[in-house]
């Protein structure tokens, strides 16, 4: 059978830690998820003509018509965050990672699996946008983004040129074209389990994800993503 191709945009979430929250309150974390897809994130992926494709325990794939439709739908959750986060102590907050790609799209694509790993090398709370989705929303979206430059992602043949996108840092950010990045760059690598125990996985791929989302804090540096480091 012909397999059909379209030209879509492709948004890609997780929640950062998420293996790591679950395991120290599994059914409050699970339930405050579901609240924020009924109340914020299947509104905003339905006011900007979203449809979801995929949902994980922590992760959606939402197939958009345009790229300013993906990163609109993206920035507003992001936002959201900000204020919804505000009550909770770090340890417990849910923050989002999101990719954004615009490519062609089947099931199992190279346009799903870019936007796929884009997620994964965006740092906490941010939207890390391809080359081919920033193209299309610079002229109409007001936004202030750092220059990935070209990007090696996993399981992906040709390294892909990004850009990332920080929600809730700076007020009205004007628009600027991705320019090379000139701060200095950290990595926090994965941390081996010596305890033996199988099952202590999750606290030690936790107390990486905290690390770098405390140095994702310091905007003196950049901080390479979780992904992108344990690689």
């Amino acid at each position: 059978m012909t397999e059909t191709r379209k030209l879509a945009a492709i948004l890609v979430s997780d929640v950062v830690g998420y293996s790591r929250l679950a395991g120290a309150d599994e059914e409050g974390v699970l339930a405050r998820l579901r609240a924020l897809r009924r109340e914020l994130i299947e509104p905003k992926i339905t006011l900007h003509e979203g449809r979801i494709v995929k949902s994980t325990g922590d992760g959606v794939i939402v197939e958009f018509r345009s790229a300013v439709d993906a990163v609109r739908a993206a920035i507003e959750v992001q936002t959201a965050m900000v204020d919804r986060n505000a009550g909770f102590p770090e340890d417990r907050q849910i923050v989002f990672r999101i990719g954004v790609h615009v490519g062609d799209v089947i099931e199992e694509s190279d346009g799903v699996n870019i936007a796929a790993r884009l997620e994964g090398v965006a740092t906490p709370g941010s939207i890390c946008l391809s080359e081919d989705a920033y193209r299309r929303v610079k002229s109409r979206l007001d936004l202030a983004v750092i220059d990935l430059g070209e990007t090696k992602l996993k399981n992906i043949a040709e390294p892909i040129r990004a850009c990332s996108l920080q929600v809730g840092v700076a007020a009205a950010p004007k628009a600027v074209p991705p320019a090379p990045a000139e701060k200095p760059s950290i990595a926090a690598l994965p941390f081996p389990n010596m305890s033996g125990d199988p099952e202590q996985e999750y606290f030690v791929d936790g107390l990486v994800e905290d690390i770098i989302t405390g140095l994702s804090r310091i905007k003196t540096f950049l901080v390479i993503a979780r992904n992108s480091s344990f690689v």
